[in-house]
C-alpha cells in the first residue's frame, strides 16, 4: 500500500452548511448553543448581529449563547467583520481549532483519502492512500489507523481528536459498527470495523457507505434546493445516495438505500460480485468494462488505470464501451426520477471524472427517457467537489454530532 502526504492549512472546497436544530419560543441553553456553533462552523452567520438576524433570537439570548460557548473553549473571535459605510466593525466569531477535530477517512475499493479536519472546516493535513479492500479488514484497517495516527501526531498542542467518520464502499450498519455481506470486499462481513478504529485511536467512530458520504457533501456545498439531490458513483462498482430537500440522508430502515449497482438490466446475464446475474454493476461499472476491454487494456489490478487513459485518448472501443455503460445507467436513472423527482443529479467516480462521455450519455437518455414534468427543473451535472465530498460528507456527519446539544449539555454543566 502507498500513501501521499497532503500540506494542511487549506479549507474544504465547500464550504458545506450544517444543520441546526428547530428552534421554539421556550429553547434550552443547549440548543442555543448548538445552533449558534453550527451556524458560525458553516459561516452562514459570524457576527452577534447576524446571529440574531439568522434565528431571530433576542441579542440577549444570543450574547448568553456565545459567553456559553467561549466559556467551553469552542468559539473565539478570529478578527473585525469590515461591513459597508461608517458603522463600528462587529467582531467575527470563529470556531476555536483546538476545541475539537474530525478524522475523515473516505475509503473506496482500491483508494482511500484521510483528511483532519477541525470544527471551522480547516483542513489540517490530509494523505492519500492506495490500498485493496480484498485484503481483509485487519490489514486494510491497520494501515489506514497507522496513517490516521501520522496525521493526528502532527495537529497542534491543546487540540483534541473527538470523532473518526469512515466510508466504506458496502452496506454498512452504523449501529454495530460493521459492514454486512459487501460484495466487493471479502472477508469483512460482520467485521468490528469501528471498534478496530477505535481501540487504535480513541474517540467517537462512525461508519457511512462511501457514496453516501460523497451525496451528503454534494448535497451541502449548494444552496438548500426544492427537491432531493441524487449523487451516482462511477467507479469499480456503482452505487447512489439521496439527499433530501433538507440536507437529510435517506439511509433507507437498514442503512441499504441507494444500492442501484444491483438493480437489474433487462436482457443481461452478466454475474455480479454478489452472487446475481444482470445488476447494473456487472454491466456499467468499470471493473465490468475492463473485463469486456481485457483486449484492450488486460488484466491485474492497474487495467482500470490502464482503461482510463485509453478513454481519456478517445479509443473507439472504450469510448463505445462508456456509451453503453451510459445508456444502461440512464435507464435505471429515469425510473428514480419518475420515483424521487431530484433537482439534481450528480455524477462523479472515477469513470464520471475521467471525460464528459458518461455525463453526456447518462444526461440525454434521462431526459429522453423520463417525462417532462419530472425533468422541468431537473440538472445533471458532474461533482463540484470530485477530491472533496467524501471528505466534506463525512465531516459534516462528524461535526453535527460533536455538536448536538446532548454532547454540548456535557461541557456546559
Amino acid at each position: 500500500m502507498d500513501e501521499q502526504g497532503g500540506v494542511g492549512g487549506s479549507r474544504l472546497t465547500g464550504p458545506v452548511w450544517l444543520q441546526v436544530p428547530p428552534l421554539s419560543a421556550r429553547v434550552s441553553p443547549e440548543v442555543i448553543a448548538s445552533t449558534l456553533a453550527r451556524l458560525i462552523s458553516s459561516g452562514t452567520a459570524t457576527s452577534k448581529a447576524d446571529l440574531g438576524r439568522v434565528t431571530g433570537l433576542a441579542r440577549s439570548t444570543v450574547d448568553t449563547g456565545i459567553r456559553a460557548l467561549e466559556q467551553i473553549g469552542a468559539v473565539r473571535v478570529g478578527g473585525l467583520q469590515h461591513l459597508a459605510g461608517r458603522g463600528r466593525p462587529a467582531e467575527a466569531l470563529e470556531i476555536d481549532p483546538a476545541f475539537g477535530l474530525v478524522l475523515v477517512a473516505d475509503c473506496g475499493v482500491r483508494q482511500a483519502r484521510l483528511a483532519l479536519l477541525d470544527l471551522g472546516q480547516n483542513v489540517l493535513a490530509s494523505r492519500d492512500l492506495l490500498l485493496d479492500m480484498a485484503d481483509g479488514p485487519q490489514t486494510v484497517l491497520d494501515t489506514i489507523t497507522e496513517q490516521a495516527a501520522g496525521l493526528l501526531a502532527g495537529i497542534p498542542a491543546g487540540s483534541r481528536h473527538l470523532i473518526t467518520v469512515m466510508g466504506l464502499p458496502g452496506p454498512v450498519d452504523d449501529r454495530h459498527g460493521t459492514v454486512v455481506r459487501p460484495p466487493i470486499m471479502p472477508g469483512w462481513d460482520g467485521y468490528r470495523v469501528a471498534g478496530h478504529v477505535r481501540e487504535r485511536l480513541g474517540g467517537r467512530v462512525s461508519l457511512e457507505n462511501d457514496v453516501n458520504l460523497r451525496a451528503l457533501g454534494e448535497a451541502r456545498a449548494r444552496p438548500p434546493a426544492p427537491g432531493p439531490l441524487l449523487f451516482v458513483k462511477v467507479g469499480t462498482g456503482i452505487g447512489a445516495g439521496l439527499v433530501t430537500a433538507d440536507g437529510r440522508l435517506l439511509r433507507g430502515a437498514d442503512g441499504a438505500a441507494g444500492d442501484i449497482g444491483h438493480v437489474r438490466v433487462p436482457d443481461s446475464t452478466a454475474l455480479c460480485a454478489c452472487g446475481n446475474t444482470g445488476c447494473l454493476e456487472a454491466v456499467a461499472g468499470l471493473a465490468a468494462l475492463c473485463r469486456t476491454a481485457s483486449g484492450l487494456v488486460g488484466d491485474g489490478p492497474d487495467a482500470a488505470d490502464r482503461f482510463l487513459r485509453a478513454l481519456v485518448a478517445r479509443d473507439p472501443v472504450a469510448l463505445e464501451l462508456v456509451a453503453g455503460s451510459a445508456s444502461a445507467i440512464g435507464e435505471v436513472l429515469a425510473a428514480l426520477v419518475h420515483m424521487f423527482n431530484p433537482s439534481h443529479i450528480v455524477l462523479g467516480g472515477r469513470l464520471a471524472e475521467a471525460t464528459d462521455e458518461l455525463l453526456a450519455g447518462v444526461r440525454s437518455l434521462v431526459y429522453r427517457r423520463a417525462l417532462p414534468l419530472a425533468t422541468r427543473n431537473l440538472t445533471i451535472t458532474a461533482s463540484l467537489q470530485p477530491a472533496d465530498a467524501g471528505c466534506a460528507g463525512g465531516f459534516v456527519i462528524g461535526a453535527e454530532q460533536f455538536l448536538q446539544p446532548e454532547v454540548l449539555l456535557e461541557r456546559l454543566e
